[in-house]
């Protein structure tokens, strides 16, 4: 048993430092693509994909999974159930994540694309969607189609996730992004500050689109 579970460890983090790696690889040559240097934490995959439904047949939706920190996290949640869709605009990425989730629909392209990559496979609408979206490296107008694109694409109480880093929640681009969340979404809320993550962060949990 112990050695079993050495084992499994090993495994574990050799798949860790892996994913690590290949982020960087990304980031080092799309860095405006990619926007971090590191993989998000386990811990701030957890607060981000809070909303998704423990119960019932749900649609959750990601944008920009990257490795899949969240994919993993949203896939412990459903347990089998519902629908998981992922866009992912990185090739290697999206690669990466159809070799460890064969259940998950997994589409190359743009986030602003979402509600006609909903319409293609005939779903109304989305009750979750989690972003793991570089906000930062993202300009006024395309951050704008985004949010709209996400809010197009929810069902009336449906909730949207993103999140921000704690050093730069000033810049511009965060302040852009708050705003924007605000225009679009009736309640937004953020999270605690999750120190586990490089670079510390936090969660902007909201709900229910606002009438456009």
């Amino acid at each position: 048993m112990i050695e079993a579970a050495r084992g499994s460890t090993f495994l574990v983090s050799a798949s860790v430092g892996h994913d690590t790696a290949t982020f960087f690889t990304r980031f080092a040559r799309y860095p405006m693509r990619v926007g971090a240097v590191a993989p998000s934490s386990a811990f701030l995959a957890r607060q981000a994909v809070a909303p998704v439904p423990r119960h019932g047949n749900p649609v959750v939706v990601e944008l920009g999974p990257g490795t899949g920190s969240f994919t993993a996290a949203i896939q412990r949640r459903l347990a089998g159930r519902g629908y998981h869709l992922a866009i992912e605009i990185d090739e290697v990425f999206a690669g990466m994540l159809r070799s460890r989730y064969p259940e998950l629909d997994v589409v190359v392209g743009d986030a602003a694309t979402l509600p006609d990559v909903l319409a293609r496979r005939g779903i109304a609408a989305a009750d979750v969607v989690v972003s793991g979206l570089p906000w930062a490296a993202f300009s006024p107008t395309r951050t704008h189609n985004v949010l709209t694109a996400v809010a197009a694409s929810l069902v009336p109480h449906g909730a949207f996730t993103t999140f921000a880093y704690l050093h730069a929640l000033w810049s511009p681009p965060a302040r852009r992004l708050r705003r924007e969340l605000e225009r679009t979404f009736q309640e937004v809320v953020p999270g605690r500050t999750v120190w586990a993550n490089l670079p510390a962060a936090l969660v902007y949990h909201a709900r229910s689109p606002a009438p456009s």
